[in-house]
């Protein structure tokens, strides 16, 4: 059993973890375990080095100064101190972080308006744990690799609750693609898709971050799987992860071919484009479709976010077919999140999930290193480009003095 002493006279507290040698406090005489000292600057909030390395005394980190859907425009690249984990924080080294549709959104401040620049992005981030308050020491220990869904993940260390943190077994990036992407597929096809065998879905952008888990997961629950896609290559992937019918919708006329080869219309669509696909999808629908909205990519680089929608007669189109429209968010499922998690990190060990990421090996200035990459990480999905999760790996500089 580790001890915890706090010593205090008025002049100084020192806390001791244990698992050592016995030493003798010269103050109070207590007898205690030393092992690893804890530097107490505040009695609330405590560092640890990691095994001797070097913590640097700043970061770099992208901050959005102003609201705009141009992330360029939007946000730069700061260099700042780096900061000190409280009681049940961990401070974590980022070695990779993940790129969604939605980081635009949250540039423009449509997620939150009250919300005003200067503010952190990033929404999901993988590393090692380099240090943390005492409370966050009862569940984790310097060393240990995690991962994150939360804000301020654009830099090269974060500070996150500990209790928002999945541990992981190493800083793979395949285990960052679980936490936003397969997440977003797994609880909102398991929800709001009410999958049965043998129907038949639709998955929209299929060979994207989020598409090639909503692919994965209707194919599991024994359904004919249909996916849009923009290259043969993108098309040969489908098909090795299961999909039926891919659809390369840059040399197939996507309406045509789903009137002609499902007459009968699709049971369930993963929608994450929106504008005329959407439509599309509306009246692809069969009775008593579902059609699942986890977003709508085409209309984020406009002032307003949203892309055009002729909904005119959708009322009436869902009533003829007994059909629903149901909008996703993951944030309001969070209560699903933590089994949707442990099941897609059992399917991977087992080798039952791919999980398919795209660190930009095949973009013009090669693979995404560095937060100054996250530029063109962005500017490559919107582009259509990726095949996978779009992730970034992060490399903190290696400076020789430790920041205590």
């Amino acid at each position: 059993m580790s001890s915890l002493l706090l010593v205090r006279n008025g002049r100084r507290a020192v806390s001791v973890i244990g698992g050592g040698r016995r030493v003798t406090d010269a103050l109070s005489g207590v007898h205690a375990v030393a092992r690893r000292f804890i530097i107490d600057m505040s009695y609330s909030a405590h560092f640890m080095d990691f095994k001797g390395s070097s913590i640097p005394s700043t970061m770099k980190k992208l901050v959005v100064t102003k609201l705009s859907p141009n992330f360029r425009e939007a946000a730069s690249i700061q260099t700042v101190a780096v900061p000190t984990p409280g009681d049940k924080d961990l401070l974590v080294r980022n070695r990779f972080v993940g790129i969604n549709a939605s980081d635009i959104n949250y540039t423009a401040g449509r997620y939150d308006p009250s919300v005003k620049p200067p503010f952190d992005a990033g929404f999901e981030g993988i590393g090692e744990v380099v240090g943390l308050g005492l409370s966050a020491s009862s569940r984790y220990t310097v060393g240990d690799t995690v991962a994150y869904f939360g804000s301020g993940a654009f830099a090269e260390y974060t500070v996150v609750p500990a209790k928002e943190t999945v541990p992981v077994p190493s800083v793979k990036p395949e285990f960052l693609t679980l936490l936003v992407s397969g997440a977003t597929a797994y609880i909102a096809l398991k929800r709001l898709g009410d999958l049965a065998k043998g129907e038949t879905v639709l998955v929209t952008a299929a060979a994207g971050g989020t598409g090639q888990f909503a692919v994965q997961f209707a194919k599991q629950a024994g359904c004919h799987v249909i996916g849009t896609c923009s290259s043969n290559e993108k098309a040969g992937f489908l098909k090795s992860i299961g999909c039926d019918r891919p659809i390369n919708y840059s040399v197939e006329d996507l309406a045509k071919t789903l009137r002609k080869e499902y007459p009968k219309g699709i049971d369930v669509v993963y929608e994450s484009v929106g504008g005329s696909v959407m439509e599309l999808a509306v009246n692809c629908l069969a009775n008593k479709g579902r059609l699942i909205v986890i977003g709508f990519i085409s209309g984020y680089q406009t002032a307003s976010g949203i892309p055009e929608f002729r909904g005119g007669t959708l009322p009436v189109k869902l009533l003829q077919k007994s059909a629903s429209m149901r909008g996703f968010f993951l944030p309001h499922f969070i209560s699903d999140y933590k089994e949707a998690l442990g099941s897609m990190t059992q399917l991977f060990a087992k080798g039952k999930l791919v999980c398919e990421v795209d660190r930009g090996d095949l973009s013009q200035e090669g693979r995404f290193v560095g937060l100054e990459s996250v530029f063109r990480a962005v500017d490559y999905m919107y582009a259509g480009k990726n095949l996978g999760k779009v992730v970034v790996e992060v490399a903190p500089p290696s400076v020789s003095q430790s920041k205590l």
